[in-house]
């Protein structure tokens, strides 16, 4: 595989750092050449897991994305869904050949779809060049080479055990799966409900309600899913249960952190302006909110979070109404 890395945050430097453990080089498309720059004099990504070290030799960078994505085969998408339809116009040859992986956890802002079925629509890419990354798996914890799992989930099942290949080292450890769906919704949901954890968090509710709180997180995940694809499941594998549990309740976690500083009083824009980093969650429970609206399904952990962020209402009330709500 000749593989490419779109982006340059901490998920994009440790996909990074997963893949060159399995291939002799990479081409890597940063956008700001002084990133570039900065990168190859110090051998580490200036800006994210500072710590990770990189052999230089291996890696092609460029800030031309048509360049990147000509010299290469296999595409890993590691940019946040905020900015990624911007970047993505960017591109202007043919890549309805190509293999795209998307690590993004979440959905195409306005358009309001999943990453791969934009990708299919927008690219003409078909769905058995299409995969997804997931799985409890902090950028933090690969560059410390902890042990981690992924999933990766691909409707051609021999494709999906080519890209676990890729990304298998020995401190990752890679399942494949056909459920791009449900891995793909459950990727953007798993945010949403580590803000109400970190909120939770924060208004000093205890362990004990975060896990009826992350127990009905996982019955709305189920029926969210099964609403858009009807096959069968087990949410409580890693790809599904596992990514929500870390990403709820991890100190590393950006999306709690979010949740935590909502709960103490701050507003949203200073929360973000604050954090300096993308809490995706914010987004996606935009997301999920405008898609259930056709479904109607039951989804009160989404609904609360989305009135909270988006209506304005008071963390404190509205966390405390929904705690009627759970058994």
């Amino acid at each position: 595989m000749k593989v490419a890395i779109l982006g340059s945050g901490s998920w994009a430097t440790a996909l990074a750092k997963i893949v060159l453990n399995n291939v002799d080089e990479i081409n890597w498309y940063i956008r700001k050449q002084d990133t570039i720059d900065e990168f190859i004099e110090n051998r580490r990504n200036p800006n994210h897991l500072e710590w990770a070290y990189f052999d230089i030799n291996k890696i092609y960078f460029s800030t031309d994305i048509n360049e990147v994505l000509d010299l290469s085969n296999t595409i890993i998408l590691a940019i946040p869904s905020p900015y990624l339809k911007q970047t993505l116009n960017e591109i202007t040859i043919d890549i309805s050949s190509k293999h795209v992986i998307s690590a993004v956890k979440g959905m195409i802002p306005d358009d309001n779809l999943l990453v791969t079925d934009y990708l299919h629509q927008r690219f003409a890419i078909p769905y058995e060049h299409l995969g997804v990354i997931a799985g409890p798996c902090h950028a933090e914890e690969i560059a410390l080479e902890r042990l981690s799992y992924l999933t990766i989930g691909c409707t051609n099942m021999e494709q999906a055990y080519a890209w676990s290949d890729l990304l298998t080292t020995k401190f990752v450890h890679v399942t494949a799966s056909n459920d791009v769906i449900g891995l793909e919704y459950s990727s953007v949901m798993k945010n949403i409900y580590a803000i109400a954890a970190g909120m939770c968090s924060s208004l000093r509710y205890g362990d004990n309600f975060q896990a009826v709180l992350l127990t009905n997180a996982m019955h709305e995940i189920m029926r969210f899913v099964h609403a858009q694809s009807p096959i069968s499941r087990d949410i409580t594998n890693s790809g599904y249960l596992g990514d929500v549990l870390v990403t709820a309740y991890s100190n590393f976690s950006r999306n709690r952190q979010f949740g935590q500083m909502i709960g103490m009083g701050y507003s949203v824009k200073a929360a973000q302006t604050e954090m300096e980093m993308i809490a995706e969650g914010y987004y996606g429970a935009k997301a999920i909110y405008l898609a259930n609206k056709e479904l109607g399904i039951d989804l009160p952990i989404v609904d609360a979070m989305y009135q909270i962020l988006y209506g304005r209402k008071s963390p404190k009330n509205t966390i405390k109404e929904l705690t009627q709500k759970f058994q």
